[in-house]
This record gives structure tokens, C-alpha cells and sequence, in this order.
């Protein structure tokens, strides 16, 4: 027997408490994403009125109804303290004489679905901005299994959070120890140009190699397939990237102060532009893997950006990248920095995937909840 569907607008109600006395600070004020998360605001309220934002305590659920793309920014305060939120954005609760039929947990496993996220940005309404009203939000309709049940659901969705957040937890332990030995080393060893250990690679692309291996370097220090229109271009002054080898455009002017670096830490042979700078390091004194932990610290894109020059642009040339100086120890050293640091991230990307994996099964819990209610109507 199929539930009956209940408009959302019955089991909620709006938060209207505002910080008028002023109990919440900047440090207070929250924002949301769209993966359903509450962060610290990346705003600047320093000198803002928080008077006028809305308090949200533990329970209570937060949207901005700006839509982004085909999400909707959502958060649910299960953090178990209060914060604050921009006047711009939307608080709601459960009303107290609906909390023996819904749980918050529950609803926020309801919110937390991609079908959600296309059924709200389907209700939108706009020109030059689409919002996605309270009165949008409470037109919605929900099937609301028996609260055992619900408790059931959200138990199995907590314990697979949990287990997420220990995994997390311990991965950043790693990253620690990783940083700490490079700390160390930089303390306890003198620093050394680089230039005598690296050599530039100039090798066109004679091979043949097509469009699928042209890669882009991002300023998150990775190769990704380019972005670029290659309609018509000439593969031919490519330079090829070869795997353990090291590539970066000396441009540093239009760039958010990062270089664009990147490793090629796969076994296939890449492409890059001709005007970007492929190295290989010497790896019996200097190992690439070692070379790119210093590279993804921001101390060095500050190094870069301060010793790049230039007038309508400036850049890093190859002598300024040759004149970097780092601790280099011992290769057997070199070697069990760049085992911890392999270690932590191949925990990030499993950690990712558990992200992932729990995002998904918010879908799955809702509908094994609803099938479960109709076999037990």
C-alpha cells in the first residue's frame, strides 16, 4: 500500500529569532554549501550588523534561495551549538507538535538527495537570478514512513558517517607527521639550489600523439585534460611530458598568486604547450615526488610570485626555478617522506570515495524506508 504524500509546509515553520542582543560574534556566523554542509562563512563581517541575522540552534535547517547551477545551498545543524546566518538566507524547523512524526534526521536524509536538489531548482523562478522560495519549499511533498522505521534509517546513515569521519579523522594525522618531517628537515639541513639536481626536457612531439593526451597544469598542481579549443591546432611543438617528469608555465602575473604546476605521476607520456617548461630531476640525488611536496606549499607560489618579474607580465623563468633551494637528505630519507606522503593521499582519495559513497546512499536509505512502510501498511 503506497504512504500518503504530505506537503512539506505542514511539518515546518520559519526561524525568525534574530542576534538583536548581539550574543553571536563574527566568529559565529555560518554559511552552507552545496554538498549540504555548514561551513564558517567566507564572507567578511567584520564591521557588518549581525543584529539583523538569523539564529539557528541545533535542529534547525538553513537554504540560501539563490540557486547555483542545478543545487541548491542546504545545511542542517547537527553540530549541537548555535550559530548565526545572513538575513539573505532561510531558516526553518520542524514545528514542535510535528517532531512525534518526523525526524530532523530524517528530513535532512530527504534533502540530501540529487533528486532534491533537480525538483527544487525545477520550482525556481527568475530572470537574471532564479530564487527558491519558502513558499516553493513548503509546496513540496514527502512520503513519512512510522518514526521507528525513520530512527532505523538514519541509524544505519549515522553509522557509515561515523566510520567516514574516523577515517578522516586519522588521515589528517598523517598529513601532520608528513608536514612535521618536512618542518624538520628545513630546521636541521642547510638548504641547496635545485638547479644542479633538475635539467629541462625540449622533446617536441614527434611521436604522434593525439589531442586526448594534451593536458592543462592547474594551480592545484595537477594535469588535467585541457580546456583549450584544439580545433585545427598543431600537435606538432608540443612538448611531451614523459611519466616522473615535472611541467610549469613561467607566467605567474594571472594567476591568483599560485603557479600552475603539475607532476606527472602516471606510467603515460603527456603533452603540454610549447610554451610551458618541462624538467626532470636527477633521481638518484632528488626524487620528483620529494621536489613536488615543496612545490604544493604556499610558501613556495610566494616565493614564485615575489621573484617573478616583468612589466606587462611578469614570470618565473627557468633561472629563478633553478635557484629554489630546499633540504636535500639522504635518498633513503627522500624516500620514506614520499611513502608517508603517497600514504595520505591514497587515505584522501578513499576518504573522497566514502564521501561519495554516503552521499549516494542518502536516495537508497529513503526509498528502503518507504518500501519497508508500504510492506507493513
Amino acid at each position: 500500500m503506497a504512504l500518503t504524500k504530505h506537503c512539506i509546509g505542514d511539518y515546518i515553520e520559519l526561524v525568525l529569532d534574530m542576534n538583536t542582543e548581539l550574543k553571536f560574534g563574527p566568529d559565529n556566523v555560518m554559511g552552507m554549501t552545496i554538498t549540504k554542509e555548514i561551513i564558517p562563512t567566507k564572507a567578511d563581517v567584520a564591521d557588518t550588523d549581525l543584529s539583523r541575522f538569523i539564529v539557528v540552534q541545533p535542529g534547525d535547517f538553513i537554504f540560501n534561495p539563490r540557486t547555483h547551477g542545478k543545487r541548491i545551498g542546504f545545511g542542517y545543524n547537527n553540530t549541537g551549538k548555535a550559530f548565526v546566518i545572513s538575513w539573505n538566507n532561510i531558516a526553518f524547523r520542524i514545528k514542535p507538535t510535528k517532531k512525534t512524526e518526523i525526524l530532523a534526521d530524517y528530513l535532512f536524509l530527504h534533502f540530501n538527495r540529487s533528486e532534491w536538489d533537480r525538483e527544487a531548482c525545477y520550482r525556481s523562478w527568475g530572470s537574471s537570478t532564479e530564487v527558491f522560495s519558502w513558499e516553493a519549499l513548503c509546496e513540496m511533498e514527502i512520503d513519512i514512513p512510522p518514526l521507528p522505521i525513520q530512527q532505523r534509517y538514519v541509524d544505519v546513515y549515522k553509522c557509515m558517517l561515523a566510520n567516514q569521519q574516523c577515517y578522516e579523522f586519522g588521515l589528517e594525522d598523517l598529513k601532520l607527521t608528513c608536514d612535521a618531517y618536512i618542518d624538520r628537515l628545513r630546521r636541521e639541513l642547510p638548504a641547496q639550489p635545485i638547479g644542479k639536481y633538475i635539467s629541462q626536457s625540449d622533446e617536441r612531439n614527434t611521436i604522434g600523439l593525439q589531442v586526448d593526451a594534451v593536458r592543462g597544469l592547474s594551480v592545484s598542481r595537477e594535469m588535467i585534460p585541457t580546456k583549450a579549443n584544439m580545433d585545427g591546432v598543431s600537435l606538432t611543438t608540443y612538448k611531451l611530458v614523459s611519466p616522473g617528469a615535472i611541467a610549469y608555465v613561467s607566467d605567474t602575473s594571472r594567476r591568483g598568486d599560485k603557479m600552475s604546476l603539475s607532476f606527472n605521476k602516471t606510467d603515460e607520456t603527456f603533452l603540454v604547450s610549447s610554451i610551458s617548461t618541462v624538467f626532470v630531476t636527477d633521481k638518484k640525488t632528488l626524487l620528483p615526488e620529494y621536489l613536488m611536496l615543496f612545490f604544493g606549499r604556499s610558501e613556495f607560489d610566494r616565493y614564485a610570485r615575489f621573484h617573478s618579474w616583468g612589466s606587462a607580465r611578469e614570470t618565473f623563468d627557468w633561472a629563478d626555478m633553478c635557484d629554489v633551494q630546499i633540504p636535500i637528505p639522504d635518498i633513503k630519507v627522500q624516500e620514506a617522506i614520499v611513502e608517508i606522503y603517497n600514504a595520505y593521499i591514497l587515505r584522501k582519495e578513499i576518504n573522497e570515495k566514502l564521501k561519495d559513497l554516503i552521499k549516494d546512499i542518502c536516495p537508497i536509505v529513503i526509498k528502503g524506508s518507504i518500501e519497508e512502510a508500504q510492506k507493513g501498511a
